[in-house]
């Protein structure tokens, strides 16, 4: 909400399956929000204002509160520095940029405006995560894995930019694990060593393995694949000296022991639980950035062997 009361003016940039599938029916859901206009280059929403860019829509709609930014990372940074400019608060879809840098550019422009920045990580938000953590507290972590595993046609029909320079490939889903074990891990993460497969006729990897280490010298061993048919593998197993933990279904589901302590479906309740936040964040003018899951795939294509295979068609 507002300081009078009423619900954040909102408009959502860039209306792609991830838009329709989450961002909108959270939205509509939400008494602190009121979508009043998208912008979209190819797509339009039934019942607000339409724009093709983001620059047309904060011209034709200046009392927007907020902008909720959903395209493809590429365009991520330009979108975001032209509604901080503009005094809008910003909620930014993961990953968050293309570049590192650019992250900290936001950062210090949504400070320097008195606006929100909230650079999400809808994973951290799944049912599994907080209880997770707090279940880790105090215990001495001695192994990990993870397997996220899926087919891109699945996930990503049609979809060139994830194939494009800046658009991560297999790392765009991949992201999300690592966006949940730096959430629930006291300890931080370097990458130690990655090998990364391109497909000979793209420019982002289809396939990739990392060694994680902690500070503690602990291995974090992680599998991240496009070429899983069928139902996707999104796991976290991590072994304690007093205890194992497994996070199935992108977080969503929670098991100590081999005992489930939480389940729900994946993706259920993250975007409502995000965009809480966001209302959160905006009421008291604070920012949420926190770019470690992206410095961890950065350092993997700095440090990694890159290894040709298979031509992939999209």
């Amino acid at each position: 909400m507002c300081g009078d009361g009423m619900p954040l003016k909102l408009g959502l940039v860039g209306i792609g399956k991830i838009a329709r599938d989450q961002h909108i029916p959270a939205l509509a859901a939400d008494p602190r929000f009121e979508l009043v206009a998208c912008a979209s280059r190819h797509a339009r929403v039934e019942g607000v204002a339409n724009f093709a860019d983001i620059q047309t829509l904060l011209a034709g709609a200046p009392h927007i509160d907020a902008i909720s930014i959903c395209t493809p990372p590429q365009a991520h940074f330009e979108a975001a520095l032209c509604a901080l400019r503009a005094g809008k608060h910003v909620m930014l879809e993961k990953p968050p940029a293309t570049t590192t840098r650019q992250i900290v550019l936001l950062q210090s422009e949504a400070a320097r405006h008195g606006c929100t920045l909230f650079q999400t990580w809808h994973s951290r938000f799944a049912a599994g995560v907080d209880a997770a953590r707090e279940w880790l507290r105090g215990r001495t972590l001695a192994a990990g894995t993870i397997t996220w595993k899926e087919d891109v046609h699945h996930w990503h029909p049609g979809q060139q930019w994830i194939w494009e320079p800046g658009g991560l490939g297999v790392f765009d889903p991949g992201i999300n694990a690592l966006s949940v074990l730096t959430e629930v891990l006291s300890e931080e993460l370097f990458v130690q060593t990655a090998a990364l497969e391109f497909p000979q006729n793209q420019q982002a990897p289809i396939g990739a393995r990392l060694a994680l280490h902690t500070q503690a010298s602990v291995e974090i061993n992680a599998e991240f694949d496009f070429r899983q048919k069928g139902e996707p593998t999104w796991d976290i197993q991590l072994v304690t000296t007093s205890g194992r933990l497994r996070l199935s279904r992108g977080g969503a589901a929670l098991e100590i022991d081999g005992r489930p302590l939480e389940g729900n479906d994946a993706l259920a309740g993250e975007y409502p639980r995000l965009y809480a936040r966001f209302a959160q964040l905006c009421a008291a003018r604070r920012s949420e950035v926190d770019w470690r899951p992206f410095q961890l795939v950065a350092d993997a294509f700095l440090v990694g062997e890159r290894r040709i295979v298979a031509a992939h068609q999209v």
